[in-house]
């Protein structure tokens, strides 16, 4: 039996991820399974049977899809966000991104998953 929701609980997927690999366009949500497998055999360059999750949004950025194989069949994991946008990272950042852990759980949560650079500068001995 499921309790209750707590507000800190991520939400899990039925699998245990080796990776989650962002697609980093806009993808078109008509599409289900057997075109999102495609594009992460021809546009991602990935094997869609790793242990993987990839992660796709929509033009508005205001929904995303989940595409996973769990050693059955392949899954599939919508979500709607009612307000705001997904905090995507923009399009000159070409190729497939990998998250880790928090960033999932902060792309999930409304957050920015990008951060920012870290900064450089020369340490000046007086």
């Amino acid at each position: 039996m499921v309790g209750p929701v707590d507000e800190g609980l991520v939400v899990r997927m039925f699998v245990d991820p080796g990776s989650i690999y962002l697609h980093r366009d806009a993808v078109d949500f008509r599409k289900s399974i057997n075109g999102l497998v495609i594009i992460v055999e021809q546009e991602m360059e990935l094997s869609p049977f790793a242990p993987a999750l990839f992660v796709f949004c929509n033009k508005n950025r205001d929904r995303i899809k989940v595409l996973y194989w769990d050693q059955s069949g392949f899954c599939l994991w919508y979500k709607r966000l009612e307000k705001e946008k997904f905090k995507w990272p923009r399009r000159y950042h070409s190729g497939v991104m990998t998250l880790n852990d928090l960033q999932w759980e902060w792309l999930l949560s409304g957050y920015d998953i990008i951060g920012h650079e870290s900064l450089k500068y020369a340490h000046c001995v007086g």
